[in-house]
């Protein structure tokens, strides 16, 4: 793995660098496609089961069905991204992914097999990600990486809303099935962009000179797990699930505050808005050594400002604290750009892979588990249990992360 030059790495980049490499912006506009037109098939699937069905079990199924392939993608089919050129596994996962959205916008597809057409199209989103994320390091090196993976982050949480706000307005003007029709239109500019804008690099070598190694599934696994330096950054990404538990009750707290679509509105946008704020700060005004430091404390704090829910504050101080969680999770910064330093060039793909796919995993789980636990003790109180759950965990990983920096673990 090639080690950065240490003048690099404590340098601090700017957004401006970041965006001069022609690379990352050809990465990045596909990126955002990718993001906003999974958000509108999903918004376009959801739509057309409950006109369907009306039934919101079935609807809820089909929400959950875009978490559930991380359970086999994120330890399997990520390790793709180690086998064959990065650059040819995402351009492949978006050729498949646009046919197969493209059977899904035919209106005689029964709605089981529509299903199971976006179980497979999610499916095929591990090793996309898992090679974008691998790929990462070698079109941006130093602090550029951070800014880069700060820039992906941003555009993950905007294109998600942008998506959710815009996509409810496509499908009701288009139709679910247009609607489809678009994202299938997004995956095929992607491929054209990642074909056009990023060069094909060959396929990662292992350090004894030949090519990455056939590795079985549980490889990663046991790769991340192994190591305690990456097991410990891979579970402080984890934590994500604990704070983000807000965007998965937005509805049902906003019915608390007697508001409708706009509060839900107001309290799915606090948390992306806080996220950019902190983001920005985190990576601009922090130099790279400092942001280390703060990672568990910030880890601990994004968590903990959660439970202040149990007080019932208003609505304006519930925006304020998501929000303020929100900031505080720039923490991720720091443990991305940690992560990837720890983790072998030849096996990148394989632990962005496992750690993708436990955040996607954990959401879901832990998202199916507030909406139950919010019909019995309500939405602020779950929000509140989530952040003191998420603390207590961050807080034993940040004393673990200070044993091994000191040398103890």
């Amino acid at each position: 793995m090639p080690v950065a030059d240490p003048a690099e790495a404590a340098a601090r980049a700017t957004f401006r660098d970041v965006f001069a490499i022609g690379e990352f912006r050809w990465l990045w506009l596909a990126y955002l496609l990718s993001v906003a037109g999974d958000q509108l098939a999903l918004v376009a699937l959801t739509v057309l089961v409950y006109a369907r069905t009306h039934s919101p079990l079935l609807t809820a199924v089909a929400y959950t069905v875009g978490f559930l392939p991380w359970l086999i993608g994120g330890s399997t089919l990520a390790r793709l991204a180690d086998r064959f050129p990065r650059r040819t596994v995402m351009i492949i996962c978006d050729v498949a992914s646009m046919v197969l959205v493209a059977v899904m916008a035919v209106p005689a597809v029964p709605l089981r097999v529509l299903i199971v057409l976006l179980f497979a199209v999610t499916l095929l989103g591990s090793p996309f990600r898992a090679a974008r994320s691998a790929m990462m390091p070698d079109i941006l090196t130093g602090d550029r990486y951070v800014l880069g993976t700060a820039v992906m982050q941003t555009t993950n949480r905007a294109g998600r809303l942008i998506g959710f706000a815009v996509g409810g307005a496509v499908v009701g003007l288009a139709g679910a099935r247009s609607s489809m029709g678009i994202d299938a239109a997004t995956f095929a500019v992607s491929a054209l962009l990642l074909r056009a804008g990023v060069r094909l690099r060959p396929v990662p070598r292992h350090p004894d000179g030949g090519a990455a190694r056939r590795r079985p599934a549980w490889s990663g696994l046991r790769l991340v797990f192994g190591d305690p330096t990456l097991r410990t950054l891979m579970l402080l990404g984890w934590l994500v699930p604990f704070y983000a538990v807000p965007e998965a009750l937005a509805v049902p707290y906003a019915a608390h505050f007697h508001g409708g679509a706009a509060v839900a509105g107001l309290i799915l946008a606090a948390g992306p808005a806080g996220s950019l704020v902190g983001t920005i700060a985190f990576s601009r005004l922090v130099d790279p050594p400092t942001r280390l430091a703060w990672m568990g404390p910030l880890a601990v704090s994004c968590c903990a400002v959660l439970a202040l829910c149990a007080l019932r504050p208003g609505l304006v101080p519930v925006l304020v604290i998501i929000a303020a969680a929100g900031a505080l999770s720039a923490y991720q910064l720091a443990t991305n750009a940690a992560f990837i330093g720890a983790v072998p060039d030849h096996r990148r793909g394989q632990a962005f892979g496992v750690a993708n796919g436990g955040i996607n995993v954990g959401q879901g789980l832990w998202f199916a588990v507030a909406g139950l636990a919010a019909d019995a003790i309500g939405p602020a109180m779950v929000i509140a249990v989530s952040g003191a759950v998420g603390a207590a965990a961050a807080m034993a990983l940040a004393v673990s992360w200070r044993r091994q920096a000191h040398g103890h673990g």
